[in-house]
């Protein structure tokens, strides 16, 4: 068993087929291109803003604890090209030599690719990623530099400035990270709203309160260009309609699959450029090949296509199922349904299911209802606004979707959401869940419920 990556799929496979098969079995190896293995890459903007303190604390599993259950993992080696018609892989390591491997089941985790467009002055000195453990050293040691008070009480006039490229999951956490470092922090994005996994409506409370906190947001404006210094490094970014200094610049723009190999090797790959795969994981066509992580596209069980959905909790579930049914057992991935939650400072963002313009996409019709509720019942101290907007398909009734902006609490009410999605709920079965109250939890509805019930009013509104 050979496996290309050694993150969270990569190394998920490695683990299972090993738990199921021993040595003499099943001979495993796995090639990494970097220093390390099974990382939390979604902790980083975490261990930036100090909420986690050393870097070991990201890493599920070293290379050396992995070589000590029995896989055999080679860091700083590069797989440079795949021969499925010979069942082999060519590597290169960290000296330049290169090998042929044979493999009898190949395990393709090749992660996905940060975007990082051509423009001017993207590489210069003080433009950072956030895509791995080395990216997020680079980050802090230049934070350090720049910010020594890491607390974020000095003089405001006098704090170091930033700029955030892209208002996606990693631009707003980027961002609160480094508001909380001390620095004023300009958030910028060719959308009109932050978030685009949320619909506009829903953005514009996201970008409303983090004016509020303070972020400067530039919605609308494609950069053109990051200007530098006779030194080299950064000064400013530049959009069509202004320039924003810069001390520091963070891109968050999104990423794509990692599927170059495989696209030379002829795998099938989506509209996304994600690899293409059966439930078990099995790349379609290609009895011996599997594939898992971010450099898949996979089943939305709403819709039936197939999306790109770059999450670490997928990822490690397509790791178990192929190292599983590599070792002889039985699993299958059933598809997603579009769930993610992220946070800014005290605001906490949510969605599961489908936004108005996937629905349209997909030929649904559909009612949208946005609902105000609070955390809390409202007479009990502490309770906090919370807007959710939720998605029902006309005529049936049926759960598409809804979106949740709020403080305390607000995020994780979503898996409520994701289960009643999974199960084909209506919105109407969502009002009498028996989900649980006391004033200090929720009002006497949840605002999930609230939300529901005026969705199953639009339903039988539209007739």
């Amino acid at each position: 068993m050979v496996v290309v990556g050694g993150d969270a799929a990569g190394m998920s496979a490695a683990a299972q087929a090993r738990r199921l098969l021993s040595a003499d079995e099943l001979e495993i190896i796995a090639f990494e291109r970097g220093d390390h293995t099974s990382y939390s890459a979604c902790g980083i903007p975490y261990w930036v803003a100090g909420d986690v303190e050393e870097r070991e604390q990201l890493v599920a599993r070293s290379p050396e604890e992995h070589r000590r259950r029995g896989v055999d993992v080679r860091t700083r080696t590069e797989v440079i090209a795949l021969d499925p018609d010979d069942n082999r892989v060519r590597t290169r390591d960290s000296s330049g030599a290169e090998e042929w491997h044979a493999y009898d089941d190949l395990v393709l985790a090749t992660g996905a690719t940060p975007l990082r467009p051509p423009i001017p002055g993207i590489d210069a000195e003080g433009v950072h990623g956030v895509q791995d453990l080395t990216d997020g050293e680079a980050l802090r040691d230049a934070i350090a530099r720049l910010a020594p008070d890491a607390a974020g009480d000095g003089d405001p006039a006098s704090s170091p400035l930033a700029v955030v490229v892209g208002a996606g999951y990693i631009g707003i956490e980027m961002a609160e990270a480094l508001v909380r470092r001390g620095f004023r922090v300009t958030l910028v994005d060719r959308a009109p709203e932050p978030m685009t996994t949320l619909d506009p409506d829903m953005g514009a409370l996201v970008r409303e309160a983090m004016n509020g906190m303070g972020i400067e947001t530039v919605m609308g404006q494609a950069v053109t260009e990051i200007e530098t210094g006779d030194d080299g490094a950064v000064r400013a970014v530049r959009t069509a309609t202004g320039r924003h200094p810069a001390d520091l610049v963070v891109l968050g723009l999104g990423t794509s699959p990692r599927t170059a190999l495989a696209e030379e090797a002829g795998l099938p790959l989506g509209a996304s450029g994600g690899l293409l795969t059966d439930r078990a994981m099995q790349v379609r066509g290609h009895r011996h090949i599997w594939a898992g992580g971010d450099c898949v596209e996979v089943e939305h069980r709403l819709t039936g296509m197939t999306r790109h959905v770059p999450l670490g909790t997928h990822a490690n579930k397509h790791g178990q199922i192929i190292g599983s049914n590599i070792a002889g057992d039985y699993a299958t991935f059933p598809g997603v349904v579009g769930t993610a939650v992220s946070k800014v400072c005290e605001l906490e963002i949510a969605r599961s299911g489908l936004l108005e313009a996937e629905a349209t996409e997909a030929g649904l019709q559909y009612v949208a209802v946005t609902v105000e509720a609070t955390s809390r019942a409202g007479y009990y101290p502490g309770a906090q606004p919370m807007h959710v907007k939720m998605l029902a398909e006309r005529r049936t009734g049926r759960l598409l979707g809804a979106q949740i902006v709020g403080r305390e609490v607000a995020a994780k009410r979503v898996d409520v959401v994701a289960a009643a999605l999974t199960a084909g709920m209506t919105v109407t079965d969502v009002v009498m869940l028996d989900l649980g109250y006391a004033p200090p939890f929720s009002p006497t509805y949840d605002p999930v419920q609230v939300a529901a019930r005026k969705a199953a009013a639009a339903v039988r509104a539209a007739g």
